[in-house]
């Protein structure tokens, strides 16, 4: 689990094929929350694991983006 206010949340590397999550935080500086940002990945976003292997794909507004496990560890979200 995290440390952090939210109990129930991890990472979003964490989540298995076809689950689904909220993103709560992007832990970060401006530059990887820009990036994130502009392929759909920011609080509040819902996204639906694709495969967690390799590069981590998830479906967010039904695209599909691909990052790396680093970035994937810095997205914390709440399984839904």
């Amino acid at each position: 689990m995290v440390s952090n206010s939210y109990s129930d949340t991890m990472p979003l590397s964490h989540l298995r094929p076809g689950e689904q999550g909220r993103v709560m935080v992007v832990e970060g500086g401006h530059g990887i929350r820009q990036k994130l940002f502009l392929r759909g990945l920011f609080e509040g976003s819902v996204v639906r694991m694709i495969s967690c292997y390799g590069p981590v794909t998830v479906e967010v507004d039904r695209n599909t983006v691909s990052i790396g496990r680093g970035i994937a560890q810095k997205i914390i979200v709440r399984r839904m």
